[in-house]
């Protein structure tokens, strides 16, 4: 199972032909108590690097953006009633939506975890 990550903080997950992304954990921590996440519609085609959602917190709203090019499959229905899910496991159960991989030559310029954390490393 292939994680990588992006420099807008958002992780995906490659499980056969899907893929699932969420934010990062540095993410969650940044924007506090999140108290909303408006979730892309099933079926909708996104583009690597555009908007496909947004998480509001008390603090900020900030969007996300699709780490890679393709169709989403699912959306995360918890999250509609339990947003903080996304504070409390932000790489588990408080993933955003599912996706249909549409190049997975792609994924290759994401970072992977080490290369991640070098790069948050730098932020701080």
């Amino acid at each position: 199972m292939t994680v990588k990550f992006t420099e807008n903080h958002e992780w995906i997950r490659v499980e056969g032909d899907t893929c699932v992304v969420g934010i990062t954990e540095y993410a969650q921590e940044q924007l506090g108590d999140i108290v909303f996440v408006e979730l892309p519609e099933v079926g909708t085609q996104v583009d690597r690097g555009t908007e496909a959602g947004v998480i509001e917190s008390v603090k900020a709203a900030s969007e996300i953006f699709a780490p890679v090019s393709g169709q989403v499959t699912e959306v995360n229905p918890a999250l509609e009633d339990a947003p903080a899910t996304v504070n409390s496991d932000a790489m588990g159960e408080g993933w955003v939506f599912k996706m249909r991989l549409g190049n997975a030559d792609q994924l290759d310029s994401l970072m992977d975890a080490e290369a991640y954390e070098q790069y948050v490393e730098g932020l701080e």
